[in-house]
């Protein structure tokens, strides 16, 4: 099987006829239809819908129960040739004890019944009257009278290959340790529910956070099904609730109160959950704590073919779409920089700051949160030391936005021109100053560290870095130039946020003067500004030109840390997500760029100074991420 881990699942609220179970039936039949139609290779109904949740006392009649027996004789028929897992919810008869389970249905076999393990007594619920918790029920064979021996327990994992399902039903998911809690420490990667939940005011809320919650909390898929409005309405009303999460996030849910069957499908990534387990040390912990042994069910689906791949890929995974999102998220990285600022600062005693300021994004960022942790701390912008460096390479459009922004923002500003001192050096180490290559461009980036540096000890200041967590990840510096700071306020920020953080600011926080530099700023193409200007006076070394979008990187970097992905299928979550912005041809060729320089300029992650952890991604070597200078690419080509 060869999906990249994706799978698509389904949940579905039939209509359905309370105690009428030829009707229900029918009912679910076409449910599956539709869920197979859409390619789903799983489908989670609501419990007990063969015959109804709320058939109250009739639970006590022998003719219902037994029909309902009957009726999974009758869904397992109709599953014969049918390449899909069914989760369908009926009764069950078990040592002079009644049960509510989940029957777990492939092609023809009930593979395993799960119950219930808590059944809910109190407020509008009555379920002792009827059921008994199962609880504790591991391990145990029950025989129907179509079927011998079927695997009956809390403890069921149905097996195919990476794709491992756990089943629980309804009031599991609200008590305290949910069964799903254990089912995931024992491998299962989907969960499905089967519920029976009725409507209250904010209830469905509740519900929605519930689910976000435990799919986060048993890094897995989670698959949830509710009665719909065909219940009784003698005291409840139910809404036919769909939900399908994942790791913390919600996929697809459906509009409630529908009066057709429904059924709602989504991809899952199953390999990205089972990489973000193995990276969570506390989950690997707690599987020491599973108190009983699973019963692993093997089957095979014929193929896990999802049809149309329409799960939706961010093709910006560092920034929240939502502008309000997006806001709120700014807000928080700043306050997090300049925190870990005032901290450095208040530490060291030290009440100067000393940066270099070219007109790009990363230098303006730098100040901003440099601006923003002085306010905090009762120090006056002037002890902001800001240098600007023009150099072979430097236009006027850069040169004065950064002279401008810093005299708008109260900093004390100072202007050493680089030339004749790189020019001397050209002529120390005999390199031609015709010849532009590293040498020519290294040469400026270490003059100007090396200015700043002794700047800061002149002065007694803390020289602050502005490299952001792109050029870290590609290696876009200059080994001890631009590569060395006191401290690095970016060194966690992709490239992608960095310009939204600095529009957020421009829109929100400053002055319109300030603001329309800024927006400038933000116009400016992206560069070093090392190579000579064009003969119009413009950049005329575009990084994106040479390195690759960063967008592309920045997706390419999300993916290949955050989630462990094999190349392969980062590439095909790129050109699905680029699809309108770039042909495979040019993805394939800035990833090839993009795995030779993050494995070749580790050497330079090994030594980069302190700085803040703002999101999930974090190069430093201290921190998250520690990876030999000298490993090969090769398996990653």
């Amino acid at each position: 099987m060869t999906t990249k881990g994706f799978i698509r699942v389904a949940a579905a609220s039939p209509i359905t006829n309370v105690a009428d179970i030829k009707f229900n039936l029918n009912n679910i039949n076409n449910c599956i239809d539709n869920a197979l139609d859409q390619g789903s290779k799983l489908i989670v109904f609501p419990e007990l819908c063969i015959t109804s949740y709320t058939c109250a006392d009739l639970f006590a009649q022998q003719l219902l129960l037994n029909k309902a027996v009957e009726g999974v004789e009758d869904v397992c028929e109709y599953s014969k040739g049918k390449d899909i897992l069914i989760a369908v919810g009926a009764s069950l008869t078990y040592n002079n004890c009644l049960y509510n389970c989940a029957y777990i249905i492939f092609k023809g076999k009930v593979l395993g019944i799960v119950p219930k393990s808590y059944i809910p007594n109190y407020t509008e619920f009555y379920e002792k009257r009827w059921f008994t918790e199962g609880l504790g029920i591991i391990n145990k064979k029950v025989d129907l009278f179509f079927q011998k021996e079927i695997p009956f327990g809390t403890n069921l994992i149905f097996t195919c290959g990476e794709f491992k399902f756990g089943f629980e039903v309804c009031e599991d998911l609200w008590v305290t340790i949910p069964p799903s809690s254990y089912l995931s420490l024992m491998g299962a990667n989907i969960i499905g529910n089967l519920s029976a939940s009725n409507e209250i005011v904010s209830k469905a809320d509740y519900r929605k956070d519930l689910i976000k919650s435990q799919s986060a909390r048993c890094i897995s898929s989670y698959i949830y099904a509710s009665s719909g409005v065909f219940e009784s309405t003698t005291d409840l009303v139910f809404s036919g609730d769909l939900l399908i999460g994942e790791n913390g996030n919600l996929l697809k849910h459906n509009d409630r109160f529908q009066r057709q069957n429904e059924v709602i499908t989504s991809i899952v990534d199953v390999n990205k959950l089972n990489s973000e387990r193995l990276r969570n040390v506390s989950f690997r912990d707690s599987v020491k704590l599973i108190p009983f042994e699973p019963l692993q069910i093997n089957f095979e689906f014929e193929s896990v073919d999802y049809k149309n791949f329409d799960r939706y890929i961010d093709k910006h995974p560092f920034v929240p779409s939502n502008k309000d999102q997006r806001n709120i998220r700014c807000k928080e990285i700043f306050n997090i920089q300049t925190s870990a600022l005032a901290k450095r600062i208040t530490h060291t005693g030290l009440k100067k700051t000393v940066v270099g300021i070219s007109g790009g994004l990363d230098s303006t960022l730098a100040l901003l949160v440099m601006i923003k942790t002085f306010r905090m701390l009762n120090i006056p912008s002037e002890n902001i030391i800001t240098v600007t460096m023009p150099g072979f390479g430097t236009t006027d459009r850069t040169y004065n936005n950064a002279v401008s922004l810093c005299k708008d923002l109260g900093t004390e500003l100072r202007e050493i021109n680089i030339v004749p001192a790189c020019l001397q050096h050209f002529k120390d180490i005999n390199h031609d100053v015709e010849k532009h290559d590293v040498t020519y461009e290294n040469v400026q980036a270490r003059e100007r560290t090396q200015i700043l540096m002794d700047i800061a000890n002149k002065e007694g200041g803390l020289l602050i870095g502005t490299g952001d967590l792109s050029e870290l990840a590609l290696g876009w510096c200059t080994y001890n130039g631009d590569h060395m700071s006191m401290y690095g306020v970016n060194c966690s920020i992709p490239k992608t946020l960095v310009r939204y953080l600095v529009k957020y600011v421009a829109e929100t926080e400053v002055s319109k003067e300030v603001s329309d530099i800024l927006i400038d700023i933000l116009d400016t193409p992206v560069s070093p500004e090392l190579l000579p200007k064009d003969k119009s006076g413009k950049i005329a070394q575009k990084t994106e030109d040479i390195v690759g979008p960063y967008e592309l990187h920045d997706f390419f970097l999300y993916n290949f840390i955050r989630q462990g992905a094999e190349p392969d299928k980062i590439l095909f979550l790129a050109k699905e997500a680029f699809k309108d912005d770039y042909d495979s041809v040019t993805i394939e060729k800035w990833f090839e760029t993009f795995i030779k320089r993050f494995f070749t300029q580790q050497f330079k992650r090994s030594a980069i100074p302190d700085g803040p952890k703002v999101g999930t991604i974090s190069l430093s070597p201290r921190g998250d991420f520690r990876m030999p200078s000298d490993a090969s690419y090769n398996l990653w080509k």
